[in-house]
């Protein structure tokens, strides 16, 4: 009954829309320098908050942004029906084709495709199943097996769900060995992956945080990205935390009971019979590491090189304006076409892999990153709805008005705001696609700028480490093989320890505005707030005790 009355409703809705639009015909021809009534007013921020609180009604990420998407049209074509559709696909300053279009985003998109096509040759080529061998045979302690996945994650820098595609399955077999659950492994994963990639320059993330950033505001998006990483308190505070409780062997909330269960050889402690185990694919036998390891050290360096090659280096500027300078679009499209062709001869060779099956991993690995260029085109049209409603005309204002003192207090506020909108939509991207835009509106220069940014970027990261709706985070349990619901339990305490630390960490660079005393005081107060975690919840045995 319920169905019926909401499809009644969106039928009557449809029509009075139709009606509307025919009795108010639109000149298109005369639309330049339009300007809608509520250009510029609160109702500029309402399409993200209608697709936020969607996301938290329906827990689905794609229809949110959907409606949020046309609901900014709806409200700049003032319920125009024609005016609406054109303004969602086809205006040039903020519909989907324009963004789709646009040479830096459609190369962004160009390749995530590639990253997707190289994980799915390294599983067939049977190189992470080889190096999953290798290191059980060469690591020999528990503390060890989780070290070696912290670094193999942080090594596989270049994008989150290229190091959830390919940590799992490599450290899987060493982590059981040494009695780690799954619960701790998936929380390995999922913390040296978005954490990890947000402060790498040479990413995925970069090129995405770059393309975010107005190209009328007249900075340079990847100079900014790269004075956001010691800004950025989250991710750093992660990798801390990581290393703190590996090597001292604590661990508190749900997750402790997981790891004491895992001491007797019980991995899962729930869910043992895990449907949402991947499933195993038929790889080649004659994987060895080095088809791991020369695919993946190729990609980095040649993407160094594209970097500098597009910011001008062999044209005689020096090597660190090249890099601040270069199109990092581009340079990734151009680094992951040379390591695909590299990796598909290489394997050639090598006898591995044969034509037939190289050809085949190209629709598997456009197939693997149809999610995220999906949430990504929203994403971009979402904000550039956004951009047309003149919101961040409508919080600038606001702010420019507010003291000194609550404007020191506004990273710390931004990084709230970016935590809860990612955790609603399960989306870095599309949260700092629409609020770093806003942010540039309260402060276009400065460093007040640079450490506004990096909160947005550290609470979306944050928001999409707590969301059960993310993708990286089923991608981690999934890559672990951990049950979702143990995965996303077991992490929440650790990720929301972070967060407060990181909250307090930017009220205090708001107001010092210098990244070496702020990132101090957090270093210093993760510590703190771990030791005295330590104290009252007691360290598990030590490693002769685990057998």
């Amino acid at each position: 009954m319920l169905k019926r009355v909401i499809v009644g409703v969106f039928l009557v809705a449809v029509l009075i829309l139709i009606g509307y639009t025919l009795l108010n015909p639109v000149d298109m021809g005369a639309l330049e320098g339009y300007e809608p009534e509520a250009y510029a007013t609160g109702l500029g921020l309402l399409p993200p908050v209608i697709a936020i609180v969607l996301a938290l009604i329906t827990k689905e990420v794609y229809s949110s942004l959907f409606i949020g998407v046309i609901s900014g049209a709806l409200i700049y074509s003032e319920f125009n029906l024609e005016l609406t559709l054109n303004t969602m696909f086809f205006n040039e300053e903020g519909g989907m084709l324009s963004k789709i279009s646009d040479s830096f985003n459609a190369g962004i998109l160009v390749f995530l495709v590639l990253l997707g096509i190289l994980v799915a040759l390294m599983n067939k080529a049977g190189g992470s199943a080889a190096f999953g061998k290798w290191a059980s045979k060469h690591i020999k302690t528990r503390i060890g097996a989780q070290v070696a996945t912290v670094i193999l994650g942080m090594l596989i820098f270049i994008d989150d769900y290229f190091n959830c595609l390919t940590v799992g399955s490599v450290m899987r077999p060493v982590t059981d060995t040494h009695k780690v659950s799954r619960a701790k492994l998936a929380y390995i994963i999922d913390a040296t992956a978005a954490p990890v990639c947000i402060v790498a320059p040479i990413s995925s993330w970069a090129a995405a945080v770059s393309s975010s950033v107005p190209a009328d505001s007249g900075v340079n998006g990847f100079q900014t990205f790269i004075q956001t990483i010691p800004y950025n308190f989250y991710a750093i505070l992660t990798i801390v935390m990581m290393f703190f409780i590996i090597f001292r062997r604590l661990d508190f909330g749900p997750m402790k009971r997981h790891e004491l269960n895992a001491y007797k050889g019980d991995l899962f402690t729930s869910g043992e019979d895990t449907a949402d185990r991947m499933i195993e694919e038929r790889v080649s036998k004659k994987g060895k590491v080095i088809d791991l390891v020369i695919p993946v050290a190729f990609l980095i360096v040649i993407c160094i090189f594209t970097m500098v090659y597009t910011g001008g280096f062999f044209s005689g500027v020096d090597f660190v304006t090249a890099f601040g300078d270069a199109d990092a679009s581009s340079a990734l499209v151009l680094g992951g076409i040379i390591t695909i062709i590299f990796t598909f001869f290489f394997y050639l060779i090598r006898d591995i892999i044969t034509f037939d099956e190289f050809m085949k991993c190209i629709p598997e690995g456009f197939k693997a990153m149809v999610a995220p260029i999906l949430i990504l085109t929203l994403a971009w049209t979402l904000s550039g709805m956004t951009n047309l409603l003149g919101a961040k005309y409508f919080v600038a204002d606001i702010v420019s008005g507010s003291a000194a003192s609550l404007q020191s207090m506004l990273p710390a506020v931004i990084f709230l705001v970016a935590l809860g909108l990612a955790f609603a939509t399960g989306t870095s991207w599309g949260t700092f696609g629409i609020l770093i835009p806003i942010v540039m509106g309260v402060f276009p220069s400065g460093e007040m700028m640079v450490i506004s940014i990096a909160s947005c970027l550290a609470g979306a990261v944050c928001g999409d480490h707590c969301s059960p709706i993310s993708d990286t985070t089923i991608m981690a349990s999934a890559g672990a093989q951990s049950n979702h619901i143990n995965h996303v339990s077991t992490q929440l305490p650790y990720a929301l320890t972070c967060a407060a630390v990181s909250c307090i960490t930017y009220i205090i660079a708001g107001f010092t505005k210098s990244a070496p005393i702020s990132l101090t005081a957090g270093i210093v107060l993760m510590l703190a707030t771990l030791f005295c975690i330590e104290k009252i919840t007691g360290r598990e045995p030590d490693e002769e005790a685990k057998n």
